[in-house]
């Protein structure tokens, strides 16, 4: 069976990539073998897995350099899904690689118009990835909302502009999710202090990833 790639990707710094990415990898490993592959320069997804007093349940490599799909799948086709953490940046030969070697694109964005807005430009790429890679399916993920507060009208209206679809599953704003990142584990591996965001993330694999 064909390896499964999953893109987490915004131009945007601080939308929560790596977290989306790394709790991602953790609940599609309860499935079946998972990879993450750390596109960032900075490798926050290799220093999170590290900093665990025990193994993370998906494996994390870092890529350096140049590289193209079709190496991408023969190097891990090991694994039946693949999430690609890639780094904040379209610019970047990993980011525009990404968009044109995966199946699914995720961009994880904040409930704030002008945190949107700073993202317009995905669309474009996305469109322009689809020319290499037509069965491309791209999603916004909203993250960090508060509980009991609406989406304003105004963050309503930088969706319709956006032009990419929204998940219903959306990701609150959790201490689990800090949590989790400071002692290298995946919110599955907290216990009850990590249920809720667990079933968030199980939510957004159902709603687009698993069959």
């Amino acid at each position: 069976m064909a390896t499964q790639v999953t893109a987490v990707i915004n131009q945007k710094g601080g939308a929560g990539k790596t977290t989306l990415a790394m709790n991602l990898a953790a609940g599609l490993a309860r499935r079946a073998p998972t990879v993450v592959i750390d596109l960032d320069p900075q490798g926050s997804s290799l220093q999170w897995a590290s900093q665990g007093s025990a193994p993370f349940p998906a494996t994390v490599k870092q890529i350096n350099g140049r590289w193209d799909a079709r190496t991408l799948h023969q190097n891990y086709r090991a694994y039946r899904h693949m999430v690609l953490d890639c780094p904040p940046s379209l610019d970047s030969h990993a980011s525009l690689q990404a968009l044109r070697a995966c199946d699914l694109a995720l961009i994880p964005v904040l409930p704030s118009p002008v945190d949107l807005w700073a993202s317009l430009r995905l669309p474009r790429e996305i469109e322009e990835a689809r020319k290499d890679n037509a069965n491309l399916r791209a999603y916004m993920v909203l993250n960090q909302l508060e509980p009991k507060s609406a989406i304003s009208a105004a963050m309503h209206d930088a969706l319709a502009e956006f032009g990419v679809p929204v998940l219903n599953a959306a990701m609150r704003r959790r201490a689990a999710y800090r949590s989790a990142a400071l002692e290298g584990v995946s919110v599955y591996q907290m216990g009850s202090r990590g249920a809720p965001a667990a079933a968030e993330i199980e939510a957004i694999i159902n709603e687009v990833i698993a069959s």
